[in-house]
């Protein structure tokens, strides 16, 4: 099966997700809370049932509507309060492992009071069923935020960046000018310098974009100090 086409990222808090068929994977984005506008994203392996929720940021009976309970993994992001509000219902509620990057991992189990299985960095792997998605590590909006990327052997990369990349610029960084230079700088070696133009990009908020639309404002970005 090749990859849906009626899939465009554009969701709203309290409506239905907008689903992306791929050959082995089958991605779901809902967005929760209408006033932050979290994305979730449910990723489901074709051939297993597999499925791994990326950030249980609110509105846990959506989530669990969306997930069936019947939930392996939950990946969360990063640190920052509004991306696991949901965490701890869910995974009471599934039993799933719970995954986050290595310097955010004590932060998150603090907030939720809910142990992270496996603390993951640059590289690692996380699967869903028979498909693998890999850990890049982005420091700057968080010491320890990461993004997935599903590099589909049928089609194009997905990459879901949490609040580390947006549509028009990289994350937050509060004014925090190192931290924007770190951020802006692992953005650019480790996501554009490795990834190709027709790499979709998932983020944690708003809508969806392509590295190949982004990749010429980077210079922009990096001089704006945003």
């Amino acid at each position: 099966m090749t990859e849906s086409d009626s899939y465009t990222g554009a969701v709203s808090a309290g409506g239905p997700p907008d689903i992306r068929e791929l050959a082995a994977l089958t991605i779901r984005k809902v967005a929760v809370d209408p006033q932050m506008s979290n994305n979730c994203y449910l990723l489901t392996c074709r051939a297993t049932g597999d499925q791994l929720l990326i950030d249980a940021a609110d509105e846990p009976a959506v989530l669990l509507d969306l997930t069936g309970e019947r939930l392996q993994t939950v990946a969360t992001t990063h640190q920052h309060w509004d991306h696991h509000r949901a965490l701890r219902d869910i995974v009471l509620a599934t039993g799933a492992t719970t995954v986050a990057g290595a310097p955010d991992a004590q932060p998150i189990a603090e907030q939720t009071g809910v142990t992270i299985d496996r603390e993951v960095g640059d590289g690692d792997t996380i699967a869903v069923g028979d498909c693998v998605l890999r850990v890049i590590a982005i420091a700057g909006h968080t010491p320890g935020s990461i993004a997935l990327v599903y590099d589909d052997p049928d089609g194009h990369p997905h990459l879901f960046t949490g609040d580390s990349l947006f549509p028009g610029g990289v994350g937050n960084t509060f004014g925090d000018d190192a931290a924007f230079r770190q951020l802006i700088d692992e953005v650019e070696t480790k996501v554009f310098g490795t990834l190709p133009d027709d790499t979709w990009f998932y983020p944690g908020h708003g809508g969806d974009s392509t590295l190949g639309a982004e990749r010429p404002h980077l210079a922009e970005w990096r001089e704006r100090g945003w």
